[in-house]
Order: structure tokens, then sequence, then C-alpha cells
């Protein structure tokens, strides 16, 4: 399955209202008139028609600017709420603070309950407050992770979270490869519009040699020798190559409950439905919990370290210390708009805004083939099939009314009416391409956000990085573009936990999200039965 198509971002086609003018854009130049022009005649036999002119458009350009203004799909004033927040709300700097609820009982007359209350009290008020975060701890978004995996989001979001093996996809025959791209597919349908999941894949060098044993065992023979040589050369083949850069995959799924008794039994039946399918794709999947999962967030919160990840649960109550103190990070630096840094690593978040008409299969594979540290994360929320087909019937109701302005303009102006522009003729066709799919064929409605998270030791790695990552993207007609004044937001969205703070959304299809295919080929690393020793040439 080597190419599927896309359809045309339809976000793009805006209900005109009147005056071939939106509803958002006939209410702020109606605003803007109903200031502007008053101010002038009031002005301007004071300051002049000159002096009041430039008043009346410096009061009018806010408004030009909500009705007009867009970039990466944000409005004016989200793109302005994001530089405040990043400038202004929220302390660039985030360093390792913990707040051992224990710490006053040093202090005479401290009772335990006072002093639990009195943190309970403490930490309400700051959040009724709104107050910023202030530490590396409080950047972490999750709530609480329970011992068996079950973590508490923001918003009453309950997810766990599933880790995955590769399968031999990029070396099966053409029929296998449909098989597993159609199965793919249908693993994607099983998601419903109340079940939101994130693809996350993780890319760090590998600094533990137990996920790379080389099993020869040795003989009562004389040819130790040659073993030793053989499993030195395999090591030493691993060390340099990209078998150097341990490659994990993850799926992280979430519910909303009212609290963790709903969500439990729920989360379990989740679980149990999705390592079912994996299992009939052929994929090896377990469950990950508490432990298993902070864990993984250590490995993205400390990229580089050799320092392993020492926690169990019964250290809580005897040191006082939540969970977040034994994942934060030393630091986190969000002073720069495009770049962040995360203890003595540099980072930058980018997202992939996908133009191509058709997408390979070969995109997500060749950028997670690099030789570099990263996460690509996919959130993908699943659109109600009714609500998905009543917008996209609104959205042909929009183009034909677009297309009926076109001819009358055209039989105004004197020139055959059935010329109408290329982008209108377009979109009309992919519209109802599209509904025809979503009616007639197994195919639902997505929304994906796709962030590319790279991490480098120093400025100029991550520049070469991110450069390497955008080249792939432009040679399948995509474009990787850098997140601004959002550098917390695409961190904190990259963390396998089910959590997307990243407003930037593209409408897509079962099949072309299902490109995006997760599997390349078995490495000697994963459990089973090896079938020989040697080199991989596709990830070598």
């Amino acid at each position: 399955m080597p190419y599927v198509n896309v359809p045309n971002d339809l976000s793009k086609i805006k209900t005109k209202m009147a005056f071939n003018l939106t509803k958002r854009q006939l209410v702020c130049f109606g605003s803007a008139g109903a200031v502007g022009i008053p101010a002038y005649l009031l002005t301007r036999g004071t300051l002049g028609n000159t002096g009041a002119m430039f008043l009346m458009l410096g009061i009018m350009l806010p408004a030009f600017l909500l009705a007009m203004y867009e970039k990466d799909g944000l409005p004016f004033e989200k793109v302005v709420r994001n530089i405040i927040r990043a400038k202004f709300l929220r302390p660039g700097i985030r360093a390792y603070r913990t707040e051992n609820i224990y710490a006053p009982f040093a202090g005479p007359g401290a009772g335990k309950e006072d002093v639990i209350e009195k943190h309970k009290e403490k930490n309400g008020a700051a959040k009724g407050k709104g107050r910023a975060a202030l530490s590396a701890q409080q950047t972490i978004p999750y709530l609480s992770m329970h011992p068996d995996g079950v973590c508490k989001l923001p918003g009453g979001l309950y997810t766990k979270t599933v880790e995955y093996e590769d399968i031999n996809y990029s070396v099966a025959s053409t029929e296998d490869q449909t098989a597993i791209f159609s199965g793919w597919s249908s693993f994607l349908n099983y998601f419903d519009s109340s079940l939101p999941f994130q693809l996350s894949f993780i890319n760090r060098r590998s600094h533990s040699r137990s996920r790379y044993q080389v099993n020869i065992p040795k003989a009562d023979d004389n040819y130790n020798s040659v073993r030793d040589e053989f499993t030195g050369m395999l090591k030493n083949q691993i060390a340099k190559s990209n078998n150097g850069i341990e490659r994990s995959k993850y799926i992280t799924f979430g519910i909303p409950a009212e609290g963790i008794a709903e969500a439990r039994p729920r989360l379990e039946r989740v679980e149990a439905d999705v390592m079912g399918n994996f299992k009939r794709l052929g994929v090896p999947s377990e469950p990950m919990d508490g432990r298993a999962r902070l864990a993984l967030l250590h490995s993205q919160m400390h990229p580089g370290s050799r320092e392993a990840f020492r926690f169990s649960w019964k250290d809580i109550p005897q040191t006082g210390l939540g969970t977040k103190d034994f994942i934060a990070p030393d630091s986190l630096d969000f002073r720069q708009s495009r770049t962040f840094r995360i203890g003595q690593y540099w980072g930058a978040v980018s997202y992939l805004q996908i133009m191509a008409s058709e997408l390979s299969d070969k995109l997500l594979a060749e950028i997670l083939e690099l030789d570099a540290e990263m996460t690509v994360t996919m959130h993908i929320q699943t659109v109600d099939q009714l609500k998905a087909i009543k917008t996209i019937k609104g959205k042909i109701s929009d183009i034909g009314k677009m297309k009926v302005e076109e001819q009358r303009k055209a039989v105004r102006s004197g020139y055959d009416p059935d010329i109408l522009p290329p982008d209108l003729i377009t979109f009309s066709k992919d519209a109802a391409e599209l509904l025809a799919d979503l009616q007639s064929r197994n195919e639902r409605m997505f929304l994906l956000t796709f962030t590319v998270v790279n991490l480098a030791p120093n400025r100029q790695r991550l520049e070469n990085d991110v450069f390497t990552v955008g080249g792939i993207a432009q040679k399948y007609n995509c474009a990787l573009r850098r997140l601004d004044w959002q550098q917390e937001q695409g961190f904190v969205s990259s963390l396998a936990l089910g959590y997307n703070e990243v407003e930037i959304q593209r409408g897509m299809t079962t099949s072309s999200t299902a490109i995006f295919i997760p599997f390349m080929t078995r490495e000697l690393r994963m459990a089973g039965q090896a079938l020989y020793y040697g080199m991989n040439a596709l990830s070598h």
C-alpha cells in the first residue's frame, strides 16, 4: 500500500454570511466601523483630518487583525495569547523544587493531620487563582499516577498506556503489506469519539545493555574463542549502527469519568480490546503499570542521561515526596520562542503540516530511522460519524453558494459563467468524494495533531536534526513548521500521558491516518525466536 489519497483541508472553506464575508469578519468590521468612524468625526476638529484619520486607523487595526490574521490555523487572539502566556504569565525557567508535606513537621506543635490539611488548602487556593507553574514538577500535567497504571489528567480524563513491538512490514510482500494496512485501519476505527488516543514513537540513545542481549551461550568445546569473537562483532555493530538508537512504540488512550472507580473497569475493557486487536495483527504488546509509566516519563525528561530510574511505591509515604519528584528534570527553560532546554539538552517542537494530495507509507518510517533522539507524537480524536457527515454536507453547501456567487460575477463581467476558480473546483470534487467515503466505505473522520520533538546536546546539532526531518517532510510534499511560543505546550503534549495542548489539528480519513504505519522491521533486541544473527539492512 504505497500511497493513499489525502482529503483537502476543508477548514479553509468558511461559511459566508453577507457581502462575501464570514460571520467573524462581519462582526469585527462592524465593530471597527462603529468605534472608528465616530472617533474620527469627534476628533477631526481638534486633531485635524490627518490626525483623526491616523487615530481611526489605530483604533480599527486590532479589529482588522482579528478578522483577517491567521497563523498555523490559529486566529489572531490565540496567537497573542500564546505570546503573552509564554513571555509574561508563566516563568521561563522551571527549577526542580519539591513540596514535601512532611517538611513542616520540624516546627514545634505541628500535627500530621494539620500539615496535610494546610497543604491541600494551599494547593487548592493556588489552583483557584490560576497560579502559573513555578517548578519543573508543576510543569508535568498529570494530577496523579496509580500503581495499576491509571493516570488522572486535568478535566477528569483517565488514561492508560500499552507498549507494543514492531513487526516485519517493510520487508513483507505487497499482499502482506496490504493485509497489515487493512488491519491497522480497522484498529484505528475501533476508537470512537469518546476515546481519544495518542501514538508515541520515542527514539533515544541506548545506555542499557539489557535490551541488546546477544544469546550465544558458551559450550564445553574448543570454539568458545570463536563465539566470543562473533559476540564482540555483533555488539560492536550494535554500538556504531542505528541500533544504538532504542526505538519504542506506545499507545495511550483515555476516557472521561467522574472518578477512578468509574474509570478503572472501562479502561481495563478498552485495554483488553486494544491488546486483542494488536494480537490479530501479530504485534506483541504489554500493558504498562504505574512504575513502568513513570520510568517512561523519566526517560523522556532525562535525555542523554545514564542515571537509572529508582522508584518504589513505598518511597512515597516514607519520604513525603510525590511521583513527579522522582521523574522531573533538573530544570526546564522555555524562554525562547522556538526552542527550549531540558536539563543540559536543547529541544525544539515542530508540527507536520500535511499539504500533499497523496501520502506514502514511507514518511513516518524515514523519520523514525534517523540517527537522532526524538519523539514523534500523533494525537488522534475521532469525530462522531453523524457529525462528520453533517459537517461535510455543510461544506458542500457553502461551496455551492460560492459557485453561484462566482457565476453571478461572471455574468456581470460578461464572461463564461462555467469558468470557475480552480481551487473551488478542487474543493468541490474533494468534498463530494469525502462524503461518499464516509457514507459508503469503511471510513471515519479523525482530527490529527502530528508533532515532532527533537532533542540534542547542543543547539547546532538540534538545528541540523530539525533540518533533516524537514527535508524528509518536504520530500513527501509536507512541511515541518516550528511551534512559535508554544514550545511548552508541545513538549508536555509529547509526554506519553494522552494530554494534548496543541490546538493545531488536521482533518483526516481512516486510510489517510493509517498510512502513518507504525511498523517497520523486527530487530535483534526484540523478544522471540531469532532466524539468524547479522546486520539488518533496513535499519543500518
